[in-house]
């Protein structure tokens, strides 16, 4: 298998590449510059809806850090290859199956986004403040139950057609950035998330990831 398995829906169409330098998902356009909003903006490469009634967020490739697992592959267990492997870019996000955590690649290691060592605070509707760590005792058996298409790609941007980056979701561009689903306060509005799901939350103004047992509110410092 490559190196990440699959992500939102564009693994389950089975894509080659995407010619467009500039996709939208679930809306009919990308947002546009402000304050006249007339002109689409140049520097999205990948947007998804963002209206204020979404309670939708992007799955992350389900795979592992382990490299040391069989290679054959039983469709009725789950019981195979799951470690990564070829050059593995900086910037990959993925859903780790070795120690249920979301993760993420910089300098050549990977980083957590879930199971953080620092607390983690959430606002309840009635104004008080839940401090927690993340925890690893996800149950993971939908993942470890699936087999993708080993050749489903998607590379998004200008020279999509042609880029061999080692991953199933590539953007290309280098002036443009992906914008992820906004939601209001997730883990109040999301009711059945899914381990890996990653949104922005438009109440914290944070990224927010879940492990599949806790979600996990993330700004850098």
């Amino acid at each position: 298998m490559k190196n990440i398995k699959s992500i939102i829906a564009i693994a389950s169409l089975g894509l080659s590449s995407f010619a467009q330098a500039q996709v939208a998902i679930g809306k009919s356009e990308l947002s546009k510059i402000q304050p006249a909003n007339t002109v689409t903006n140049p520097s999205i490469s990948l947007e998804f809806y963002d209206n204020a009634d979404n309670k939708k967020g992007i799955v992350l490739p389900w795979t592992s850090t382990v490299n040391n697992q069989p290679v054959s592959y039983n469709a009725s267990t789950g019981a195979g290859y799951r470690g990564m492997q070829g050059t593995i870019e900086n910037g990959t996000i993925i859903f780790d199956l070795s120690d249920k955590n979301v993760k993420y690649r910089k300098d050549g290691s990977w980083f957590n986004l879930t199971n953080v060592t620092y607390p983690v605070s959430v606002k309840n509707p009635d104004n008080t403040t839940t401090t927690f760590t993340a925890n690893n005792a996800v149950d993971s058996s939908i993942q470890d139950n699936k087999k993708e298409n080993e050749n489903a790609k998607a590379a998004i941007g200008a020279n999509g057609n042609t880029d061999t980056t080692n991953g199933i979701l590539v953007l290309t561009d280098t002036n443009r950035a992906m914008v992820l689903p906004k939601v209001s306060s997730p883990h109040l509005n999301i009711i059945n998330p899914a381990p890996g799901m990653m949104v922005f939350d438009t109440n914290k103004q944070q990224l927010a990831v879940y492990n599949g047992t806790v979600w996990s509110f993330w700004k850098p410092e």
